[in-house]
């Protein structure tokens, strides 16, 4: 992959850390990858396979849409609680089932009361 495709791994991964407070562990259990393999991600050394882009990107997006409304600290533990709004299920193993739009949809209807 080329260094341009890359970078936006990088962007997304140093984004999950700061504004999600997620540690290179959490994203290696969720990608199913080594956290040495997610420190070569997030150096631009290697790039992740394109299902797992999509997976850290997915993740990304509702990390940002938490970060509005929590703080970092906040953010992580609502990824790893069991919601009742998601039947009991974590976000974060919607997330890595390819079932984001799931929790996308309880983060559009709690915003539209604006309860998170």
């Amino acid at each position: 992959m080329s260094e341009a495709a890359a970078r936006p791994v990088v962007q997304l991964i140093a984004r999950l850390q700061k504004d999600g407070g997620l540690k290179g562990t959490d994203i290696a259990n969720l990608t199913g990858v080594s956290r040495a393999t997610v420190s070569s991600w997030g150096t631009d050394r290697k790039s992740p396979h394109p299902k797992t882009q999509l997976i850290i990107s997915d993740l990304a997006c509702v990390v940002m849409r938490l970060s509005a409304y929590y703080s970092r600290e906040q953010v992580r533990p609502w990824l790893y609680a069991r919601h009742p709004q998601l039947e009991g299920l974590r976000a974060v193993d919607l997330i890595q089932d390819e079932r984001t739009e799931d929790v996308i949809a309880i983060l559009d209807r709690l915003e539209a009361d604006t309860y998170l």
